[in-house]
């Protein structure tokens, strides 16, 4: 391809990305050696490059051939989150190797956060840029450029970042290093044999910027694949996706955040579920929803650390007990536990591909959504299974929730999809409240934990009976969205998947047959049909890609093999040139939504595994 990139006058499509991080952060890297989002120090941290959202405001790291005409290609250094950008020219053959060292769960006063770029060329000849224009705290702050003799520094009044490495040689080369109104560009040659690495990192403001050599920093790359690898021996997945299933596991990675164990839902804010439409939202949060699956896909690949971890993070909200309108929990947290996540719309920037608003924050954190409480217990019941018996303090919070929702499990919410256009019977919300006690009774007979069982049994059986006459539509012959409608939810798929119904039962399998006629298309499935369930939004949407693994599950379980591993194969297909998934699938099979979801890796997992099973 041509040279081309977001400073350059067009965005990226959002498959055409990569990730590479440190547990704390991440970088998305453009197939054209642009690195187009990072926020530092953390996930939820104000943004230092942002093009992917606004092309001409947001700050970007380019690193590309200077060559006229260019291909490239990207892959991942096998079984680690090394990210390796290839270019191809009539001169030569260079990659630029992306990583992050990985420095332990220390805290974000102490962490560096390097970001490194080593850029090598293994055939010919070739001719390279850097640009380097940081635009601090979503392009709002102004920054100073500093010229060191080791490096250059970016000083805005709250975070302080060196470029250092290869740059200090490069500072007196002929040509040198140039100076542009709010960064910095490089030019340089290479041949076959030789590279640089650029080492950006952040400093306390008194730095005094150092020599990196390529020694150096070879050690650094070095330490980091190890570190992956050695991770990633922990997995006990043998079967036929291994390669997809272990790149899911390796995301998952990417986005925990190690000093509290959360996992965010995504790493990006404000990428579009439809090109010049309004459904954006800020992914850099926790959400409760995300626990059971999350720890579920871990424990069943083996990584008990990090379920232990997330264990930890989700103990912690349990003690945070204050009900309010919304219940005792909220439905998501930030990654260090904080409860308050005001939404605000950065009204300077245009959004990705002129999709506005952007938005920080989320003030889906105050609504009402009773299904994560059956998510959050029956995460604790499948740690107390598979992992380690949980404790007596975990017990007698979640006792106290159980004994909660008890009393209020039958009020309207805003649902799993977290709409805007009014509560409603879910009935997914009240199939997750009868998950929450039937897992607490479970526990409770398992181990003689103390509880009022015969309350809850009465409260799990009206959960049950209530569905079964009010979820249920005889006219349509499927349970539907929500009470006293006809309208079909993919998130009733969930239904088997949670052992409330039969995968064989007459009315389940009614019901499948009519979400993979209204529903799906090509293995791809909609969450829901806005226009006869109004969600208070303007405009359309993509396929879920959680909901396609979902039907691939239920598939699965209700004995049609074939027909899943037909749609699990072609769903295979819609992953980016990485195995990456964003939240959503648009009409072209272009990727839609905040990028990559954890959501949709964590599923890929459960229904790779569950189809394994099913196949022998």
């Amino acid at each position: 391809m041509a040279v081309s990139g977001e400073h350059q006058g067009d965005y990226l499509p959002i498959e055409e990305h990569g990730m590479v991080g440190d547990l704390h952060t991440i970088a998305l890297v453009g197939t054209n050696g642009t690195i187009d989002w990072y926020c530092c120090p953390a996930f939820d941290s104000p943004s230092v490059f942002g093009c992917i959202l606004d092309k001409d405001r947001g700050g970007y790291y380019g690193l590309q051939p200077e060559a006229e005409e260019w291909t490239s290609k990207q892959l991942y250094l096998p079984d680690t989150n090394v990210l390796i950008t290839r270019f191809f020219t009539p001169e030569g053959v260079g990659e630029v190797q992306d990583f992050m060292p990985v420095e332990g769960p220390i805290s974000e006063d102490l962490h560096r956060h390097r970001l490194l770029r080593r850029v090598a060329v293994v055939r010919g000849h070739m001719r390279f840029r850097v640009e380097v224009e940081p635009r601090f705290d979503y392009g709002r702050a102004a920054h100073e450029v500093e010229m060191h003799p080791h490096g250059v520094l970016f000083r805005s009044p709250d975070l302080t970042l060196a470029l250092e490495g290869a740059v200090a040689g490069l500072m007196r080369s002929h040509p040198p290093l140039e100076r542009s109104e709010q960064g910095i560009r490089i030019r340089f040659e290479l041949s076959a044999g030789e590279s640089h690495t650029f080492v950006l990192e952040r400093v306390p403001p008194d730095h005094v910027c150092r020599p990196y050599s390529e020694e150096d920093t070879g050690q650094a790359l070095d330490a980091t694949t190890r570190y992956w690898r050695r991770w990633l021996e922990k997995s006990k997945y043998r079967g036929r996706w291994r390669e997809m299933v272990h790149r899911s596991a390796l995301t998952l990675k990417l986005l925990t955040y190690a000093p509290t164990g959360a996992l965010v839902a995504a790493p990006t804010t404000s990428l579009p579920e439809q090109l010049g439409g309004e459904r954006n939202w800020d992914y850099r949060y926790t959400w409760i929803r995300d626990a059971a699956f999350s720890l579920y896909s871990l424990l069943r690949l083996g990584f008990t650390e990090e379920a232990a971890a997330f264990m930890e993070w989700l103990t912690a909200r349990t003690r945070e007990w204050r009900v309010g309108p919304s219940g005792p929990l909220q439905i998501m947290y930030g990654i260090d536990g904080r409860a308050d996540l005001p939404e605000i719309e950065l009204t300077h920037w245009s959004g990705y591909r002129d999709s506005s608003p952007v938005r920080i924050g989320n003030d889906a954190s105050g609504q009402r959504q009773l299904d994560i409480y059956g998510e959050l217990i029956d995460s604790v019941y499948l740690y107390n299974k598979y992992g380690t018996p949980i404790f007596h303090e975990t017990w007698e919070n979640l006792r106290r929730i159980v004994d909660w929702l008890c009393d209020n499990w039958d009020q309207p919410d805003e649902g799993i999809w977290e709409t805007r256009g009014g509560q409603k019977d879910f009935t997914y919300s009240r199939l997750m409240s009868w998950v929450a006690i039937e897992r607490a009774i479970r526990m409770n007979r398992a181990r003689g934990l103390p509880g009022d069982l015969v309350g809850w049994l009465a409260e799990r059986d009206r959960i049950y009976n209530q569905i079964m006459d009010k979820g249920w539509n005889a006219d349509r012959g499927a349970f539907v969205q929500h009470y006293d409608s006809d309208v079909l939810d993919a998130s009733i798929l969930l239904m088997p998947l949670v052992l409330f119904i039969s995968p064989t039962d007459p009315r389940w399998l009614s019901t499948l047959d009519a979400i993979g006629d209204e529903l799906v298309t090509d293995s791809l499935v909609h969450r829901y049909n806005p226009a006869a369930s109004p969600d208070g939004l303007e405009g359309d949407e993509g396929t879920f890609s959680i909901c396609s693994f979902w039907y691939v599950e239920a598939l699965t379980r209700a004995g049609r093999i074939d027909e899943a591993r037909l749609a699990f194969e072609k769903m295979l297909t819609y992953a980016n040139h990485l195995g990456l998934y964003s939240e959503e699938i648009g009409p072209t099979g272009e990727l839609l939504g905040n990028f990559p979801q954890a959501f949709t890796h964590l599923a890929l997992i459960s229904a790779a595994y569950n189809l394994d099973r099913a196949l022998g």
